[in-house]
């Protein structure tokens, strides 16, 4: 049974990976990141930094990948 909670939350989970989607683009397409796409778990996102994969939760992977770009701007 879904439920409107749930509703609400897989949307908001949906949201999260989109923006974490975007913002791995634009640091994959500034070439400070050499691969990405979704993790294994729905909750995961897979990020390859410095020639390593790192499953990341969503949030994390979006502080990770904002924090990315912002240090590459000041630069």
């Amino acid at each position: 049974m879904v439920t409107r909670d749930n509703q609400d939350m897989n949307s908001t989970q949906a949201d999260l990976r989109d923006e974490v989607r975007q913002l791995a683009e634009e640091a994959f397409h500034l070439k400070l990141i050499s691969g990405h796409g979704d993790g294994p778990d729905i909750e995961e996102y897979q990020i390859v930094y410095q020639g390593k994969p790192r499953h990341l939760p969503l949030e994390q992977a979006r502080l990770f990948l904002a924090n990315l770009l912002y240090r590459n701007r000041i630069h």
